[in-house]
């Protein structure tokens, strides 16, 4: 008796599902699109604002903004990738806006995100690791707007090349380039410090997660 196939749920189908269930104010829905997504949106907000606070800030709002029109999410690309243009979008308009009223500093003093690190670890270690991500951070901090946002989005989140073009509305040439003198000027920046390291930076998880998923949920009245 020949094996009966099954379908697997496509990862697009599974969007078009909770995108549905979050049209009929699924509360649920909203918490599982927002936690799946906050890491990437986050780094990708942080990659272009360099600053924390306005990184989640402009998360919420991009959060915000995305559920007023979800109903235009069709499927054409993944919910990651609509949610991460939007968060671009915000994110740059909102850059835009400040240099219209103020200029910016040519090396702003970035702050560096203390992510969390086991206690139980022998403390050199933990020092070590806490040290060579700071680098990494610098470096990356320290890149201009047009390498940086395909730094974060290449290497830190690992998007493809495809992704990262169709993510940025660039040819996939481009990144590649950009990509190639971002990994240069990183180098340069970290000055044969350290080696290779897993690039386990910016992270958004924890409390910072709760705390933005619950504001969110909060604005859509659907959390008290």
């Amino acid at each position: 008796m020949p094996a009966v196939l099954t379908a697997v749920p496509s990862a697009a189908s599974g969007d078009m599902q909770l995108v549905r269930r979050a049209l009929a104010r699924d509360g649920d829905a909203f918490r599982t699109i927002i936690k799946t997504h906050n890491q990437r949106l986050y780094r990708i907000a942080r990659g272009v604002m360099r600053n924390d606070s306005e990184a989640e800030d402009i998360v919420q709002e991009a959060y915000v903004r995305a559920f007023a029109n979800l109903d235009a999410f069709r499927g054409d690309s993944s919910l990651a990738t609509w949610l991460s243009r939007i968060v671009i979008n915000e994110a740059l308009g909102s850059l835009r806006k400040r240099r219209k009223t103020v200029a910016l500093p040519e090396n702003p003093q970035a702050e560096i995100i203390r992510f969390p690190l086991n206690p139980s670890d022998d403390p050199e270690r933990t020092m070590a690791q806490r040290q060579i991500l700071q680098l990494v951070e610098r470096a990356t901090d320290s890149l201009p707007d047009v390498y940086r946002t395909v730094f974060m989005a290449r290497v830190i989140e690992g998007l493809s090349i495809e992704e990262t073009a169709d993510l940025l509305g660039v040819r996939p040439q481009t990144v590649k380039t950009r990509l190639h003198r971002a990994r240069a000027l990183v180098r340069k920046a970290l000055d044969d410090q350290i080696g290779p390291v897993l690039l386990d930076a910016f992270p958004f998880a924890g409390r910072r997660c709760e705390r933005l998923t619950s504001a969110v949920m909060r604005r859509l009245g659907l959390e008290s």
